[in-house]
């Protein structure tokens, strides 16, 4: 497993840089992710989570396969927007109502190097959006009004560190 990166960590608001090169490094990182994902009862994980600023992303909602975006870009977006209860496994314990659109189309590399474009819609279509957030460093919680943020985070402790 792969150590996760915490809130307030500066990573976590840094853009990630492009991978450069897929090879089997980049295999055995993306199985790991999606390892410590699972193990972590998340549902997406991207790299600056575990500390590597490269352009990068797994994902896997229920009832489907486990899923790695490289270099991944949003090329539509529906009109239509829906709001669902958000959370992070960088922020655990802080969870808040977030609109966003309810389908896209991405376009993305897999870990073979093998390019791809995907549709999708719904919890898959929201993962990929919060995940692709953090890889221009945008937080879930970046989407609320100030107050509301302050107000959520005033409890929120990283994991290690004391009440």
């Amino acid at each position: 497993m792969i150590s996760l990166v915490f809130h307030p960590d500066e990573r976590l608001v840094t853009p990630a840089k492009p991978l450069e090169k897929i090879d089997a490094s980049t295999q055995e990182l993306t199985t790991r992710m999606i390892e410590t994902m699972q193990n972590s009862h998340g549902i997406g994980l991207a790299g600056p989570q575990v500390g590597r600023m490269e352009r990068l992303f797994v994902v896997q909602v229920p009832e489907d396969e486990p899923r790695v975006f490289i270099n991944p870009r949003i090329t539509a977006l529906s009109p239509d927007v829906g709001k669902y209860e958000e959370g992070c496994l960088s922020i655990p314990g802080v969870y808040a109502d977030i609109k966003r659109p309810l389908a896209l189309t991405v376009e993305a590399w897999d870990p073979r190097g093998k390019a791809f474009t995907l549709d999708a819609e719904g919890l898959l279509a929201r993962v990929i959006l919060h995940e692709n957030d953090h890889l221009e460093g945008v937080l879930f919680i970046d989407y609320l009004p100030a107050r509301r943020r302050e107000r959520l985070m005033r409890s929120y402790r990283p994991p290690g560190e004391a009440m």
